[in-house]
């Protein structure tokens, strides 16, 4: 089966098909432990440990000490939204804001740091766009979900 995720501004097809107690993704093979961990197995034989947490619609996955934001993108979704905003994945508090209105943006660029769960999570711009709005200063706590800012 076929998927869509967007990771650092990247659209990225993953095939995912099960074969016994094992997913394999494009080549990798991944089983969930009983600890709630996944094994993943590289196709070149390394072995990794990797866990997960879905928070709206974005999957964190820390793995070999980084942390990963993955969308999955919906079957039929579109690009062409015009102006978009990019909310906050979960509750926490704005560091810093590090972007201005105004400013053009790459994907990838680091907007904001928001700090949730004693982790500093950079929010990074998903396109290419101009800020248009930013909703929260330094300091500020955000709720799950609420727009950020927004670019266009």
């Amino acid at each position: 089966m076929q998927h869509e995720f967007r990771f650092d501004g990247e659209t990225v097809e993953v095939t995912v098909a099960k074969q016994g107690d094992n997913w394999v993704l494009s080549g990798n093979s991944a089983s969930i432990l009983r600890d709630g961990r996944i094994k993943v197995e590289m196709s070149d034989g390394t072995i990794h440990f990797a866990h997960s947490a879905k928070v709206g619609d974005t999957w964190w996955v820390h793995l070999c000490g980084h942390i990963f934001c993955i969308d999955r993108i919906e079957p039929g979704a579109s690009n062409d939204q015009g102006d978009a905003s990019l909310s906050a994945p979960m509750p926490g508090k704005i560091l810093e804001v590090l972007v201005k209105e105004g400013q053009r943006v790459e994907p990838g660029q680091p907007l904001m740091i928001l700090e949730a769960m004693k982790m500093e999570h950079r929010i990074t711009a998903s396109e290419e766009g101009i800020i248009n709005s930013i909703f929260f200063s330094e300091g500020d706590q955000v709720q799950q979900g609420v727009p950020l800012l927004e670019l266009s």
